[in-house]
């Protein structure tokens, strides 16, 4: 069974999108993606690498700025178009997928509270940007501090043992910054802007938070190595520090009264960009299970004229579907309201996440001692699925910080 649109909303117009979209994914993000994955975490960022080539052909297309309004020269897509759009990435590959959604996360977030500096400075040069010369990043998750800092609204949230250790004085009209984020800040080796997620008064624990516009060539700012990690190797990681890292006041453009509500809303969006990436990730899977069942010949008969094969692509193929019409919803839904109901998406990311896990792993044993070879993609796409129920929160956590809410 084929990707059937089951939405009578969506237009022609879309529908044109979206196969332009999915041709960019098969065409040129996936073979970039399984191209990334044999080389080492340095040689991924390296100057001849064809990352570099991979994303100025998405930033021509506009593809780095899928959440930006019009009126800052993005895309301006409805967020049922932000949804087919960010399917189709993840489809191609799941972790170019997650490197286009963060290298707008400052002109995003910038966008929800935007002032004169944040849109000369940022906004209008990154929207305007076709050559991939300006790249964001989420700059929260530290060593000691990982899902725990995504838990708005939860006791721990406000507790002073639970502090954040990247923090922000006041000095003048000068923020000063000291601290390090972990290695697990997707783009961090290579970003040329972060929105820092910092600790301003650790009495409140991490409800005592700032958000913090900061340019990577300032004096302070190093980074680490890139992370060497089992998937997703497509996506740069790696550790930011500060030393007396100094911005103008007005970079600091979220302080401790309204940093709840913007983690909240940041942990609704991006729970929510992950269910639709890995809606497209599950698809991916599917349809290379589907296609290899209908060439491999075992038992004198090729593999889908096997009942139980043939029960086993049907169940990926439902859970596909319930994937779609849950991640859409969520995206749909708290993309248009403030405050978002942000436990809608955190549901959306935990279903989708952990069904692209499920549908890869029966993937592979569809492809038997295939599937674990280099020689086919599946098995890419399995570790890649699998590193999706850690990133942007824990399912684990997430699922008992969302529990409070029922």
């Amino acid at each position: 069974m084929s990707y059937l649109e089951l939405d009578a909303n969506v237009t022609e117009e879309q529908i044109m999108f979206r196969d332009s979209v999915r041709r960019f994914a098969i065409e040129t993000l996936r073979p970039a993606s399984i191209k990334l994955d044999e080389l080492s975490p340095e040689e991924v960022i390296a100057p001849d690498s064809i990352l570099w080539d991979t994303l100025k052909k998405a930033y021509a297309l506009g593809l780095h700025k899928t959440l930006v309004p019009e009126e800052y020269g993005g895309l301006g897509l409805s967020p049922l178009e932000v949804s087919i759009v960010v399917e189709e990435l993840g489809y191609g590959s799941s972790g170019l997928s997650i490197a286009l959604g963060l290298a707008q996360f400052p002109a995003y977030l910038g966008s929800l509270v935007p002032s004169d500096t944040l849109i000369e400075n940022l906004l209008v040069p990154f929207c305007e940007d076709t050559d991939a010369k300006i790249i964001g990043c989420w700059a929260i998750t530290e060593p000691d501090h990982g899902s725990d800092a995504l838990a708005v609204g939860s006791a721990q949230f406000k507790d002073p043992r639970i502090a954040g250790m990247c923090r922000a004085h006041r000095e003048g009209e000068e923020w000063v910054i000291n601290g390090q984020k972990a290695a697990w800040v997707s783009l961090g080796t290579i970003a040329t802007h972060a929105m820092v997620y910092l600790t301003i008064d650790p009495s409140m624990g991490m409800s005592g938070g700032g958000i913090c516009l900061v340019p990577l060539d300032l004096p302070g700012v190093s980074r680490g190595k890139p992370l060497n990690k089992m998937g997703q190797r497509e996506l740069n990681q790696g550790e930011i520090y500060f030393d007396n890292v100094r911005v103008p006041e007005e970079y600091m453009f979220i302080d401790q009264e309204s940093y709840e509500a913007i983690t909240d809303i940041t942990l609704a969006t991006c729970n929510a960009y992950m269910a639709a990436t890995f809606t497209g990730a599950a698809r991916a899977a599917y349809e290379e299970a589907l296609k290899y069942s209908k060439e491999r010949i075992q038992g004198g008969k090729i593999l889908f004229e096997h009942q139980h094969v043939r029960f086993k692509l049907f169940n990926m193929f439902k859970t596909i579907e319930a994937c779609r019409a849950l991640s859409r919803a969520a995206l749909n839904y708290n993309l248009s309201n403030v405050p978002p109901a942000t436990e809608y998406s955190v549901v959306a990311k935990i279903f989708c996440t952990e069904a692209a896990f499920q549908i890869a792993s029966d993937a592979v044993q569809i492809f038997g001692g295939n599937g674990v070879t280099k020689e086919y993609v599946i098995e890419k796409l399995f570790r890649d699925a699998r590193a999706s129920m850690i990133e942007d929160g824990s399912n684990d956590s997430l699922a008992i910080f969302a529990s409070e809410k029922l």
